[in-house]
């Protein structure tokens, strides 16, 4: 039997992880804020903690640091509802057994706290990391999605691993690439980014390796490749599959011997770099067709990190225009000017297939027109259709649809009830309809298909029936 200490002050949290421990076979005691928790701390001797970041009077990462001292290794479940990525980095730096994102499920919990009880918590890393300030490369937003990102981040920056970027245009795999290397131990080295598809072809060997002098016509002089110019730091190459076949094992040679062969060299130079790599094709697509090298493949996704679309993440809409609009206003001189609800609505039921960055340069395009005065929708761009994307699934492009919808309607000063009544109306009578259609008018294969009693599915085209206007 071992003994949890769960500091929240959340009642119904610590009510819930209590029953859960107790479940589990555990003796549980709970403390409402850090302070309380430090003194139970002294007392009980925990075999393991679950700790809100958020807390009344101290805050809960301060917390670790003195439950460090009291408890020694003891492993700290880091919880709570409001993570960003410099909360994420400072929990796993300060040695957190594991970090939790509010709402979880029970059994999450039950896993990180039976393996918490079970095991010894990763050595504590001195240094603590300073706020993130809101700059140009700053990560926003606080979404699900994105604090899955933030724990990523937090959880593969500090080793030397290689990491692959997955996401669409726009998404922000360079910022995530930047962060990496902004909480890694090569900090204080280069970031060189490089947009692969950005190259000449006929020259992105020579752009990547260097060149020794007089190796082609115009080498007049010796150059340094960017993979080169990286050393002690980290290297972002985007667009990573658009790199040729014929160079592909050369990279890999590098990546596994630390060595570069400039075109034209006799001798390689040494080169200490770390690559973080980044694409919005499918890899795994690309090595079956025989368009990318497997070795080199499976080289690069050591830590791969999905990048959500903005639709995935609409919630983060209106931090992130008030970010964008914060640095535009002082880049082009000009007021900061408000957002009022319904531009926010338009904001929010857009598509953005450009994503982050669709969003950045549309809020500049209004910006510039209104001229400081409130942004109104008439100040928006027109929105971009987005092309078919066959990487994207019919489930996806129907929640985004919701999640729009939803969204609009949420933000709609009127507040109607039955919300979900009319979410219902909208899609039940094309599905019962399309399914009903499919199986030539035939009740019961149709309900069986749609997994409900025919009765109900004869009701529910009887009441479109006559929802639907005269002629």
């Amino acid at each position: 039997m071992s003994h949890l200490l769960i500091i929240d002050d959340e009642q119904s949290i610590c009510w819930g992880l209590a029953k859960l421990a107790e479940s589990m076979g555990h003796t549980v005691s709970a403390a409402a804020s850090a302070e309380r928790g430090l003194e139970a701390a002294k007392i009980l001797r925990p075999d393991a903690v679950v700790l809100d970041v958020r807390l009344p009077g101290m805050d809960g990462l301060t917390a670790m640091r003195h439950l460090r001292e009291l408890s020694g290794a003891v492993p700290i479940i880091v919880i709570t509802a409001f993570g960003d990525l410099t909360t994420a980095v400072r929990a796993v730096r300060q040695g957190a057994f594991e970090y939790l994102l509010k709402p979880f499920d029970l059994q999450v919990a039950r896993r990180a706290i039976g393996r918490a009880l079970e095991k010894s918590p990763p050595e504590n890393e001195a240094g603590d990391i300073a706020p993130e300030k809101k700059a140009d490369y700053a990560i926003v937003g606080r979404s699900p999605a994105m604090q899955d990102v933030y724990k990523q981040i937090a959880a593969v920056a500090h080793s030397e691993a290689c990491v692959h970027l997955v996401g669409e245009s726009g998404s922000g795999k360079e910022l995530a690439a930047r962060a990496i290397h902004r909480y890694s131990r090569r900090s204080k080295g280069p970031f060189v980014a490089v947009n692969v598809a950005a190259l000449s072809p006929s020259l992105i060997e020579s752009e990547l390796f260097g060149h020794a002098r007089g190796s082609f016509t115009g080498a007049d002089t010796a150059r340094r490749g960017l993979l080169e110019k990286a050393h002690c730091g980290t290297i972002f190459l985007d667009e990573i599959a658009d790199i040729p076949l014929s160079l592909q094992v050369k990279l890999l040679r590098t990546l596994e011997h630390g060595e570069i062969l400039p075109v034209g060299g006799e001798s390689p130079v040494t080169s200490n770099f770390r690559l973080i790599s980044a694409t919005h094709q499918n890899l795994r697509q690309l090595v079956a067709e025989g368009k990318f090298r497997h070795d080199l493949y499976f080289r690069l996704i050591t830590f791969e990190i999905e990048i959500p679309p903005l639709r995935r993440r609409a919630e983060d809409i209106p931090e992130l225009a008030d970010h964008f609009l914060d640095s535009l206003s002082a880049k082009n001189g000009l007021p900061r000017p408000c957002i009022p609800a319904a531009t926010m609505a338009e904001l929010s039921r857009r598509a953005w297939p450009g994503n982050v960055r669709e969003l950045r340069n549309a809020l500049e395009h209004a910006l510039i027109l209104a001229r400081g005065g409130p942004i109104a929708p008439e100040h928006l761009p027109a929105p971009m259709h987005p092309a078919h994307d066959a990487s994207a699934s019919a489930e996806e492009s129907l929640a985004a649809l919701v999640r729009r919808w939803a969204e609009s309607q949420l933000l709609d000063p009127v507040e109607e009830k039955n919300l979900y009544a009319r979410f219902l109306n909208i899609v039940e009578p094309p599905l019962f309809e399309k399914t009903l259609e499919r199986y030539h008018g035939q009740y019961l294969p149709a309900a069986r298909r749609l997994g409900i009693h025919r009765t109900t599915l004869k009701k529910k085209i009887n009441e479109f029936s006559q929802d639907e206007p005269a002629a």
